[in-house]
């Protein structure tokens, strides 16, 4: 089975971490989205990817190459311009003349595949579009189907009144090569604007099924913290790197602990990592590999990617810190995004 992984967007809301970083490179408990996306899908019997990529292309086929340290093929479809999700997908046409998989990379969500794929053999037409249930459906397009689970509109944005139900895209879609023939070359193109809406109209079968499990949309600071604080929790059970060396509290290879260190649970710490003496750290705190925190510093509800410095004194909370952050010591870091030393955002 082939993939196609859509993973050229900007990742604007997400800024600066994402300046120089597609938006699904972004680490999820100190491992890129994407890999932890590919290896999920191999399990499952997914060998071929194509990545769909523009934005800093050169970070995602720096890491994964041609795919095969982690078992699979992949293939890059690389934008020439801004070509949305329907103009991504006719991009890479030239890899795909079967039924394939079409993946919104920074959706974060792990799909059982077998049943959707059942799904879209029975139905017999040339689109599946994954579903998943939100308690408000007013942010998002809603759709409606019939007894058979073909997709018969999709309503933007309702009012509660107005929503046919509280369904919406998953960003997960399962597409027939025919789909090609309604999707124009060498221009942006939304699949979801345009694309479905016209498959619907000429009743070419795009239908919708429910694909359980945890699925968020990463997109934003506030919904980024929250997947790492679901992972802390295990409300989201992504795989942990480490062991337990206390409830709740998991640490890598190689890690250096100072005297009187206290750690509030939920913590997740990388490899190679160097905390000072009286830090606390936690609750909910997740440090990159490679990190260095020093003496007497406060870590709470924040999240450090690898080689980050946090100096003697200071305290951080509801904070991001980008690759190779330095924070200065005694400094007070709330509601922060810092991508380098000379740039903070509040949140």
């Amino acid at each position: 089975m082939k993939a196609l992984l859509l993973a050229g967007g900007l990742g604007t809301r997400l800024r600066p971490l994402t300046e120089n970083l597609p938006k699904p490179m972004a680490p999820i408990a100190n491992r890129p989205w994407l890999e932890h996306l590919i290896t999920h899908l191999r399990e499952q019997g997914v060998d071929h990817f194509v990545m769909a990529a523009r934005h800093c292309s050169d970070v995602i086929r720096r890491h994964f190459g041609d795919g095969r340290r982690w078992g699979v093929k992949i293939e890059y479809a690389v934008e020439p311009f801004p070509m949305g999700t329907a103009g991504a997908i006719k991009n890479a046409e030239r890899f795909f003349d079967d039924c394939f998989l079409v993946f919104n990379a920074d959706i974060v969500h792990l799909p059982e595949l077998i049943p959707l794929l059942e799904f879209h053999r029975q139905h017999g037409g040339i689109a599946t579009i994954a579903l998943t249930e939100v308690d408000d459906p007013t942010s998002y397009g809603v759709v409606e189907q019939d007894d058979t689970g073909r997709i018969l509109r999709f309503v933007e944005k309702p009012r509660p009144e107005e929503a046919p139900s509280n369904r919406i895209n998953a960003g997960l879609y399962i597409l027939e090569p025919d789909v090609f023939r309604y999707i124009p070359a060498q221009r942006e193109v939304s699949i979801e604007r345009e694309t479905f809406p016209r498959l619907i109209q000429e009743s070419a079968g795009v239908y919708g099924m429910i694909s359980r499990g945890y699925w968020r949309d990463m997109g934003t600071p506030s919904r980024y913290r929250q997947v790492h604080w679901d992972v802390l929790d295990r409300r989201f059970p992504l795989p942990m790197q480490g062991r337990q060396v206390q409830p709740g509290v998991w640490a890598g290879e190689d890690v250096e602990f100072g005297k009187g260190v206290l750690f509030v649970p939920p913590v997740l710490i990388g490899n190679k990592v160097k905390i000072g003496d009286q830090a606390v750290i936690g609750p909910y705190a997740v440090i990159g590999d490679n990190c260095r925190i020093g003496a007497r510093v406060h870590c709470s509800n924040s999240i450090l990617w690898d080689r980050s410095v946090v100096r003697d004194g200071s305290r951080l909370s509801n904070s991001i810190f980008g690759y190779r952050t330095v924070a200065p010591a005694g400094e007070v870091f709330k509601n922060s995004i810092i991508n380098d030393p000379g740039e903070v955002m509040q949140a």
